[in-house]
């Protein structure tokens, strides 16, 4: 096989080195953010950490501002997926669990630290919001699945999001307390019950406790 055709191959399998290598390179990139604060972030302490080449870094990211949001966002994916088991109730329960096991590591509370930060930094504010959209729209995909199937009335995914992870927030960043998974099922039903109860007033189609749609709903 030509050398070129090689260099491309891991490019073109998903989970392949180039993945792996990606995945090592944001983790390390994450966990210096959270040391040393999104300003100290530097290219050779990554690739030291990630154990690559710095060029690889350089490769990938050409751009520090991609690098960052992308290491934020891949944190917060990875320590606190929104699975798909077909039950968006149980799903974001377990969400919100993960969301606030993940916020109360050590790293989750320093990432929380620089992303507090950049309220008076309007560089970093870009960069979390960056970070921010992006988690946004791989969240909405489960969401709208669950829309189209009917679990959930038309709502708008990112007031959705922030209704429920607010609380989620407030309650890690108090430290009066753990956080339950009993906290995890409030939040969600409360949450869930309001949408649904508005759309319900709006007249809008809203699922029965099997999913389906109960076409009755509306004003009273």
């Amino acid at each position: 096989m030509p050398e070129n055709e090689s260099a491309r191959e891991p490019a073109r399998r998903p989970g392949g080195r180039t993945a792996r290598v990606r995945h090592r390179i944001l983790e390390a990139a994450a966990e210096l953010i959270a040391r040393h604060g999104i300003g100290g972030l530097r290219y050779d302490q990554v690739a030291e950490l990630a154990g690559v080449n710095k060029t690889s870094v350089y490769r990938n990211w050409p751009d520090r501002t991609t690098l960052v949001a992308d290491a934020l966002t891949s944190f917060s994916a990875d320590a606190a997926p929104l699975h798909d088991t077909g039950d968006i109730d149980a799903d974001l329960v377990d969400f919100l669990e993960a969301l606030a096991t993940a916020l109360s590591s050590p790293q989750g509370r320093a990432l929380l630290n620089v992303v507090g930060a950049a309220h008076d930094d309007p560089g970093l504010r870009a960069v979390v919001d960056e970070a921010f959209a992006q988690r946004l729209a791989a969240l909405r995909r489960r969401l709208e699945a669950a829309m189209e199937s009917g679990q959930l009335p038309e709502v708008d995914c990112r007031l959705l999001v922030e209704m429920l992870s607010g609380p989620v927030h407030g309650l890690v960043s108090r430290g009066a307390r753990e956080f339950t998974r009993a906290d995890a099922q409030r939040i969600t039903a409360i949450v869930l019950a309001g949408v649904r109860a508005t759309a319900a007033h709006d007249g809008a189609p809203v699922a029965d406790e099997h999913g389906g749609e109960d076409r009755r709903a509306g004003p009273r």
